[in-house]
């Protein structure tokens, strides 16, 4: 391993002689430090800013500011030398997006990233012309400035690093669809601008003990579809573990396994769009996220970080055609796909054997309970062949709308759209038109706040044809743009992810007028002389529900929520289908 090598060689020079003020400049603290630390915000930005005004291949912007006010940078890179990815798309280049640190626990992909990027800048790691890099050095700045020692409690290393939340405390991998973050919605508007064909975010696993040192976590095929998700399954991924075990990596799938032993085999991380990965495959976009292993020494989760980065770009090169290609096959078929899948789960009746090395598990009498606790025995390693369920199926569905309507009130939302490339038109006047709307029939809360939502879940919806007025400045937004995905996902109530699952709606909810039950009961009366099919529903309930019949209340509810004094926003979604 040529990374491997180089560090060994940093290494000894670091104990040997002191480092030259220039030889710092372009030099990691991890290798000064002979692999036991890693850059803080100041050193990282001190490192590539003297990379940019070095090599005319690197180039540094900023791109916005944090939650906690610290400035954003991204930094481009391509051999030949442009550095501007306008420039880039029109020469069809394939644009790699890679992410560090959106967990500042896990910075193996800060230290690793900027060693690769500086030996391609001195042509010690040829990166081909036809790959254009940009790169966010550090995502989670006010987690990165949060730095201690002890957070990580069963991490290997390095000596200090950051903490998993931001400066709102914020869990940033949680946040791609609701987006409350400053780091996010520089991320977003960055995606937009570059549109990548390949995103790398970098990790550190949690979860079971075992021998491999590097897990890949790749864009869930099935999810991603079409052209591209299956050059991924049936090409691209192959050609990484090959050129991993080249390179003496026995890379294994992401170990989707906590608080258990692998023995049984996994089912492949389902990653709905709130994650980095599941949100750029709305996009066409693969993901690989690199998951080294917590229990290994951080010298070694580094290079190993470096090298299975390496082989990403490589093999994205060779198959830049192959890519290209893919993604504007799906891209084309987007425009004509009318049914979406919203939400999965794992086919359990197809699966691949693994060769997996692991530690032999048992359990033993915890010191502190008395009861039993798991336990990994590194005396007793195995290499087994496990199943591996990497594929999921569908289980809701959505038809697109011709377009949707976004009221002018809900800027929460439209401003989210904008951010993502969506293109949305203003009505220059009050416009009166046939829309399809839905009513949330039921929908359950989570009890315990989750990233600073309580967000529903179950939702059911019933939809109906209505004739409204929209006003000046409302937005029409035609479904059939590269986002079309993302407007279905995040637009219908009933996804995963959808907008109103993390409350963007919660208004709606909540009943605004009333009645007096001595003043409405004659009302009521009147109503249901006045409508003899309400009256005939009511009768009929009375007589099937008896705790209803018995419940003076309840009746009087249900005249007054099925008569004209209901209010239509109760329960409405306020964006409206126009459909086909």
């Amino acid at each position: 391993m040529k990374a491997n090598l180089l560090g060994v060689l940093l290494g000894a020079c670091a104990a040997l002689t002191p480092w030259p003020q220039q030889a710092i400049a372009q030099t990691t603290v991890f290798e000064r430090s002979g692999g036991r630390e890693s850059f803080t915000m100041r050193e990282m930005n001190q490192f590539y800013k003297s990379l940019d005004s070095s090599y005319n291949t690197i180039s540094m912007h900023k791109i916005g500011a944090a939650d906690g006010g610290a400035p954003l940078h991204v930094v481009y890179y391509c051999a030949d030398g442009t550095t501007d990815p306008a420039q880039w798309k029109e020469e069809g280049k394939i644009i790699i997006l890679i992410n560090n640190n959106i967990h500042p626990g896990e910075p193996d992909g800060v230290d690793a990233t900027a060693m690769m990027l500086r030996d391609a800048a001195e042509q010690k790691f040829k990166i081909p012309k036809n790959i254009g890099l940009a790169i966010i050095p550090m995502y989670n700045l006010g987690g990165a400035a949060n730095r201690g020692r002890i957070s990580r409690a069963n991490q290997n290393g390095p000596l200090a690093y950051g903490f998993r939340g931001n400066a709102k405390n914020l869990d940033l991998n949680r946040d791609f669809i609701k987006c409350d973050a400053n780091e996010t919605k520089c991320f977003e508007r960055l995606f937009t601008k570059l549109d990548p064909e390949v995103l790398i975010d970098n990790h550190v696993s949690d979860g079971a003990d075992y021998q491999h040192l590097m897990s890949l976590l790749t864009t869930q095929h099935d999810k991603l579809g079409g052209a591209v998700g299956q050059l991924l399954h049936n090409t691209y991924t192959p050609k990484l573990y090959k050129d991993m075990k080249k390179l003496g990596y026995d890379l294994v799938p992401y170990v989707n396994i906590f608080n258990n032993t692998p023995e049984h085999g996994w089912t492949a991380f389902y990653e709905p769009p709130r994650f980095a990965s599941g949100y750029a495959a709305l996009f066409q976009t693969i993901s690989f996220v690199p998951e080294t292993h917590m229990l290994k020494p951080f010298k070694q989760r580094v290079y190993a970080t470096y090298d299975m980065m390496q082989c990403i770009i490589i093999e994205a090169s060779k198959m830049a055609k192959d890519i290209k290609q893919a993604r504007a096959t799906d891209r084309k078929n987007l425009m004509e796909q009318k049914e979406f899948p919203l939400d999965w789960k794992p086919d359990t009746t197809k699966y691949e054997k693994i060769t997996f090395k692991g530690y032999q598990s048992g359990y033993k009498t915890s010191e502190i309970s008395g009861q039993p606790r798991l336990y990994y025995d590194h005396n007793k390693p195995y290499t087994k062949q496990l199943k591996f369920y990497h594929h999921y199926t569908p289980t809701l569905h959505a038809t697109a709308p011709y377009a949707y309507i976004v009221p002018k009130a809900w800027k929460e939302v439209w401003s989210r759209l904008k951010q993502n490339g969506v293109t949305l038109q203003k009505l220059a006047k009050p416009t009166t038109m046939d829309v399809t709307t839905y009513t949330i029939d039921h929908y359950e809360t989570t009890q315990k706040p989750y990233e600073s939502h309580y967000m529903h879940r179950n939702v059911q919806i019933s939809k109906k044809s209505i004739t409204k007025t929209f006003e000046a400045g409302d937005f029409i937004v035609y479904v059939n743009q590269n986002a079309k995905r993302y407007l279905v996902e995040t637009l219908e109530p009933n996804g995963p992810d959808a907008f109103f699952v993390w409350n963007f709606f919660d208004g709606i909810l909540q009943q605004k007028e009333g009645y007096s039950d001595y003043v409405f009961e004659d009302l009521a009366v009147n109503i249901l002389d006045n409508d003899q099919a309400l009256k005939a529903k009511f009768l009929a309930k009375k007589m099937r529900d008896t705790a209803f019949a018995r419940n003076g209340n309840a009746q009087l509810d249900y005249i007054y929520k099925n008569s004209p004094y209901m209010e239509p926003e109760y329960m409405r979604y306020p964006i409206y289908r126009l459909e086909y």
